[in-house]
């Protein structure tokens, strides 16, 4: 008979912690979303600032998280430092569109990012490949190959915290080195370099011509023009951003980390950095390996494909396939890992189902897993991940503002609190994130609506569900 375990066992430590950030924020974005960064941009001035603006944007984030870290070192994270600094409605609000959207349809989304990659090796099990229909809903082979892999990470992390450790840390090494290795191989073995071609576009704004073509031809971004360049790279943040999130997943697992209070602001800080620094040269590697054409409109927007089909003609796409797959495949441990931990926290909280606040005899919350497992499935079944995660960009970096606002909450609230690190640069660098996040969503209200009122219903959607569980604790508690 299975004995519950009633606390959390501390057996993570700071290169623990450092891997599960790196490996979380690195999924599939990296090898594809630069195509459409460069058609709304046109140039690789621009390319590049776009991604160093959501380098900067994530890295004093994670180091404004550090302090807050450091205060709560408890399972939740995010949820807690929400809670702590408001109150439980705006934690529950983010606890909800974490379980519905956020976790659950990233998930799915690099589920079958894993599915679509490995289809170029085995067709039959790729996602255009059509099983069977259900009820007017067709089923294809790579929806349940990404099923597959979302239930076997669950399962793993399942038996302990151990596991789902050793596989991150294999698995975001390796990408990592492998990542590494083709930025290298990207200046030195190409044989042809479009490097000055590339350069020559310099910060000049362009927009994609519809001609045959495909050429860029500059944009005219005086007067209003100027504003359609804002709405551009806010468009084309909505990408990098995806690319470089889950950086926080880590503050979920603060219960299982030794020396929370110090490994996880650090973790956070290591990991940003090191994924920040990789996706830049990536990019400049891409800037090198292609023409700014191929780069805005290579197959399927499959960036990294069409640049190591050019280092390695002859087995580029393969290349590319394994290393994508293992790339996801380590990304999903860590957001499977981490996500479980958040609604543990919230049905402790009384705000999710109380069997989800239990930890099996392994002390990890067997039952949060395999709901969100489950969830997680369904989208992989509705297609419309991909759809959703762009709507929720805007809810995401509009809980990032709030969470580092809370910061500037609890130091008035608390000041004599327990803070043994410091959001770094305060008040300057967490006021510019709020700044720069601010603008972010105020750019995507007016240029991209469909991307944000979407996502803002998601979360409206939790205020009824929200005081709906609170009423049913009062009852509850009243029959006791």
């Amino acid at each position: 008979m299975s004995q519950e375990q009633s606390s959390f066992k501390p057996t993570l430590g700071l290169f623990d912690g450092t891997m599960i950030v790196a490996g979380s924020m690195i999924g599939s974005g990296i090898f594809i979303v630069s195509a459409d960064i460069t058609r709304n941009t046109g140039s690789a001035g621009w390319l590049i600032v776009v991604w160093l603006l959501t380098g900067f944007m994530t890295l004093t984030a994670a180091l404004s998280y550090g302090e807050l870290s450091g205060m709560f070192p408890k399972a939740g994270g995010q949820y807690v430092y929400l809670k702590e600094a408001y109150n439980p409605l705006m934690a529950f609000l983010y606890g909800w569109s974490f379980f519905a959207v956020i976790q659950t349809a990233t998930i799915a989304a690099v589920g079958v990012a894993f599915s679509k990659f490995l289809a170029y090796m085995v067709p039959e099990l790729g996602n255009e490949y059509l099983l069977f229909n259900v009820a007017g809903l067709n089923i294809y082979s790579g929806q349940l190959v990404a099923i597959a892999i979302v239930i076997l990470l669950t399962y793993i992390n399942s038996r302990g915290v151990k596991e789902g450790k050793f596989i991150q840390t294999v698995f975001t090494s390796a990408k990592l080195l492998a990542l590494f290795g083709l930025i290298v191989f990207g200046f030195v073995l190409v044989k042809e370099s479009f490097w000055a071609e590339n350069w020559e576009t310099g910060f000049t704004a362009r927009t994609l011509t519809q001609g045959a073509d495909g050429g860029f031809i500059p944009g005219a971004w005086e007067g209003i023009a100027g504003a359609a360049l804002l709405g551009a790279i806010a468009s084309s943040m909505v990408g990098s951003i995806f690319s470089s999130d889950a950086w926080n997943n880590v503050t979920f697992i603060a219960g299982e980390m030794k020396n929370p209070k110090r490994n996880i602001g650090l973790s956070l800080f290591l990991g940003t950095l090191i994924v920040t620094v990789i996706y830049v040269c990536a990019n400049l590697m891409y800037l090198n390996a292609l023409p700014l054409n191929e780069l805005a409109l290579p197959q399927d927007d499959r960036v990294a494909v069409a640049a190591a089909n050019r280092i390695f003609p002859s087995f580029g796409t393969i290349l590319i396939a394994v290393l994508i797959m293992v790339s996801t495949f380590g990304c999903n441990n860590g957001l499977i890992l981490a996500g479980a931990r958040v609604y543990y926290t919230m049905a402790k909280d009384g705000l999710f189902f109380r069997k989800v606040g239990t930890l099996n005899q392994h002390s990890v919350p067997q039952f949060a897993l395999w709901i969100q497992c489950l969830v997680a499935s369904a989208w992989c079944l509705s297609g419309k991940y991909g759809q959703l995660l762009d709507m929720i960009s805007f809810v995401v970096v509009l809980f990032y503002i709030l969470t580092i606002i809370g910061i500037f909450i609890l130091r008035k609230k608390r000041p004599d609190a327990d803070r043994p690190y410091k959001a770094f640069g305060y008040p300057f660098l967490p006021l510019l994130y709020i700044l720069m996040g601010s603008a972010f969503c105020l750019l995507l209200i007016i240029y991209k609506p469909q991307f944000t009122w979407p996502g803002l219903i998601i979360v409206l959607l939790g205020v009824p569900l929200y005081y709906i569980a609170i009423s049913s604790n009062k009852k509850a508690a009243r029959e006791q």
